[in-house]
């Protein structure tokens, strides 16, 4: 894959996120705090579960772009075997795949406010500004750790992969969210 496409493709992905996130913040507290399901997340615990992997990754990737010796692009990206698998899975689907996120990622014990969103806006940022750096770096040849097994290394343009189409597969969760709280409104005044 052409590497500029790849991360032209990720930054608008990026900042459609960082868009969606923003008009989020117009919702109400209790908007934001309620779960459609009791063992469902809101989107305050959504939000909080990207923040806690990009407290991961954000730093992963900034030290290794900046401690690589491999500071000459390549014009192509080519996925590894496992990272492309991991990159795939996140993409949402129709019908979202559960999957079970591990105790450190999971937020739904925490007090949680409207204040994961700013954190969140700040971190795309961060992310946005990566991804422009990312353009004079070799993608292929530099490793970054994964957040659940840190001694599993992908190549960097398959973790920003990663990270984007998490973040994505997460907006997609918030997004379905919203619908059934407009759909439980109309219902509740019908």
């Amino acid at each position: 894959m052409n590497t500029n496409t790849l991360l032209s493709n990720l930054l608008e992905l990026t900042h459609q996120i960082k868009k969606e996130v923003e008009e989020l913040q117009e919702l109400s507290d209790l908007s934001l705090q309620l779960r459609p399901r009791p063992a469902s997340w809101s989107i305050v615990e959504c939000i909080e579960h990207l923040n806690r992997y990009g407290h991961f990754y954000l730093p992963e990737i900034t030290i290794k772009m900046s401690t690589s010796k491999y500071q000459t692009s390549s014009p192509t990206f080519n996925s590894g075997f496992l990272g492309n698998y991991l990159a795939k899975r996140m993409l949402p689907k129709a019908k979202l795949n559960k999957m079970k996120a591990s105790k450190a990622m999971n937020p739904s014990s925490s007090a949680l406010d409207r204040g994961v969103l700013t954190v969140f806006i700040q971190q795309l940022t961060s992310l946005i500004s990566l991804l422009e750096q990312a353009e004079t770096v070799n993608l292929n040849r530099i490793k970054t750790s994964v957040a659940r097994y840190k001694w599993i290394k992908l190549r960097l343009g398959d973790t920003f992969k990663l990270l984007v189409f998490h973040n994505l597969r997460h907006m997609v969760q918030i997004q379905n969210i919203l619908a059934l709280q407009k759909r439980e409104r109309q219902n509740y005044l019908a």
